[in-house]
């Protein structure tokens, strides 16, 4: 029996307990569909860009969410043979494809794990904010003055135009939304999933069957999908087709780009592969079944609300004042109109599908509320869970591997809360998804080269599931195409985007040397020494060779070489 298949054969009384300090650990209480009702939430993260993309990309936004849902897909079969490696760990993707970097730069690894939770991270401040802002908007007129208070902490207009850290309503109703869903969480895994399940079957289910009414009524005029030209506007501000020219490409690649955030967080499903019951199976299963919803669901809603509303035209010209200055922005309607964009217009939408009263519409934002809370739901469930196996791994702070008798990991979870406290108090909710999502693409690409590195480097391993070698092929493509769509598009999210990105990633070289060095005196904790070990041998060898550092050159080399011929 192999390393592998000693971990798959550990018993339920073994796995209660921490190898970090002897206390409570994560418990196996679910099956894969507790892990694909914790996952739905990833489902209902295209309400976060859906306007977005349209209101940057034009026309070809629904072949955007097609691409990029396809790629996703393909890109999980990578994830899944490598998840099916690690039975004995939590945290998902970046903690396997640690593994397969470890033996070949110590800062690869927690950069890998940083970069995951980076970007997840953000979907507790996101999603509460949306929530938050349908609950105001129903419950009070958009200019009561619950609505338009505000205090001003912090102004970052120089990352991005009107960027200012503030407290508002908004964030009071969001931060009470994160802290119920905390108090769920903190009963363990399987609480966490009777409540994404209950929240599943009542939002996310009706919003999937109503994004299928446009397609089977014909209320799909071509013209809402046709011509596939980008967005342009003309000296007066009015739409027009735009050119397959370098500024038409480079929105395509934003739209890509930011999509990915939504598209590709389905891997989020092999996050709990040391509470599965049955890793064996359940893991393959888990992350299958819920990219086919993803595949859904990124598919029907797109099409259904660019069908319905159109792309939109021009409303009301910008107002300047004498200096030029704008003293009002334009207005468009369809999926260019402001509501959209930011995500508070979609409960209208949904109920002008459906004739469009008042009471429809109060009935899809409890809905949408609903769905909302899903996304959070993962977002803790996951981000913080990779916190905690970073921190029984050595590569993250140590307090983060704490687990209390329910087998949550709260430390984690607290970190997460109050991360996201701050987060919520940021003006831009787009502009924050851009820049985590830079750690997302760094992640992405990180873990795709994992697998074939872990084949290389463990050859004999036991894989309960063993990905076609054509898709994993593929999947190194997409690694640098990731790369590639990143540095083309990312900056049309505001000038200061993929910098801040790469800012908050490198936040991990002090955070890990402290811990490496200083807490651990330069030495990995067992469980992570095992893990080096390739086979079972005494010591690690790098069957790899120059491979893994010739593949870091060359994503490096990617962006370098596209910033600079765009520039």
């Amino acid at each position: 029996m192999n390393k592998a298949d000693s971990h798959y054969s550990s018993t339920d009384a073994k796995s209660r307990f921490s190898p970090v300090d002897g206390h409570f650990s994560l418990h196996r209480s679910i099956d894969w569909t507790g892990a694909f009702w914790v996952a739905s939430g990833v489902a209902a993260l295209v309400l976060f860009s859906m306007g977005a993309i349209t209101a940057t990309v034009g026309k070809p936004a629904w072949i955007v969410w097609i691409i990029s849902i396809s790629f996703g897909f393909i890109q999980a079969f990578t994830y899944a043979e490598i998840a099916g490696l690690f039975p004995h760990k939590s945290g998902g993707t970046s903690v396997y494809g640690a593994v397969a970097w470890i033996n070949y730069s110590k800062l690869i690894p927690p950069l890998s794990i940083w970069c995951n939770w980076i970007a997840w991270a953000p979907v507790l401040a996101i999603g509460s904010g949306l929530a938050a802002g349908y609950i105001l908007t129903t419950l009070f007129p958009a200019d009561a003055v619950i609505n338009t208070w505000q205090i001003t902490l912090l102004d970052l207009s120089f990352l991005k135009a009107d960027l200012t850290l503030r407290v508002n309503a908004t964030f009071i109703v969001g931060a009470t939304l994160m802290i119920i869903v905390f108090a769920i969480q903190n009963g363990g895994i399987l609480r966490s999933a009777k409540a994404t399940m209950i929240l599943g079957l009542s939002s996310l289910i009706p919003l999937l069957l109503l994004a299928l009414i446009p397609i089977l009524t014909g209320d799909m005029p071509s013209e809402h999908f046709f011509p596939l030209k980008p967005l342009a506007f003309d000296d007066s501000g009015y739409v027009i087709d735009g050119e397959w020219d370098l500024n038409g490409w480079i929105l395509l690649a934003g739209g890509l780009f930011i999509a990915a955030w939504s598209t590709y967080a389905f891997e989020t499903a092999v996050c709990y592969t040391r509470e599965f019951k049955n890793p064996r199976t359940d893991t393959f299963k888990a992350i299958l079944f819920s990219g086919l919803l993803c595949l859904i669901a990124f598919t029907l809603i797109p099409l259904a609300f660019q069908g319905h509303l159109g792309l939109g035209d021009l409303v009301q010209m910008e107002t300047l004042d004498s200096s030029g200055s704008v003293v009002s922005p334009a207005v468009y309607d369809g999926m260019l109109a402001s509501e959209i964009y930011s995500g508070m217009g979609v409960a209208k939408a949904l109920s002008g599908i459906l004739g469009g009263s008042a009471i429809l519409m109060n009935f899809f934002v409890v809905m949408l509320v609903l769905a909302l809370l899903l996304p959070i739901m993962t977002a803790m469930s996951g981000s913080s869970r990779t916190l905690y196996q970073g921190a029984v791994d050595g590569l993250l702070p140590k307090y983060l591997s704490h687990v209390n008798d329910n087998g949550a990991p709260t430390r984690a979870m607290w970190t997460n809360l109050v991360v996201n406290l701050l987060l919520l108090s940021l003006s831009d909710y787009v502009f924050l998804l851009a820049a985590s999502n830079v750690s997302y693409i760094i992640f992405n690409f990180l873990n795709l080269n994992a697998g074939w590195i872990h084949r290389i480097d463990r050859p004999q391993w036991d894989r309960p599931y063993r990905a076609p070698n054509i898709l994993m092929a593929i999947g190194g493509v997409l690694a640098f195409v990731n790369l590639a769509l990143m540095a083309l598009g990312a900056n049309i999210w505001g000038a200061g985007t993929l910098i801040s990105g790469f800012i908050v990633a490198a936040l991990i070289i002090p955070i890990f040397c402290w811990r490496h060095y200083v807490v651990d005196k330069g030495k990995f904790p067992k469980a992570m020494l095992d893990d080096m070990k390739l086979g079972g041998e005494a010591k690690a060898e790098k069957r790899a060779g120059a491979l893994p550092y010739i593949v870091l050159v060359a994503g490096v080399m990617t962006i370098a070489v596209i910033r600079y011929a765009i520039s």
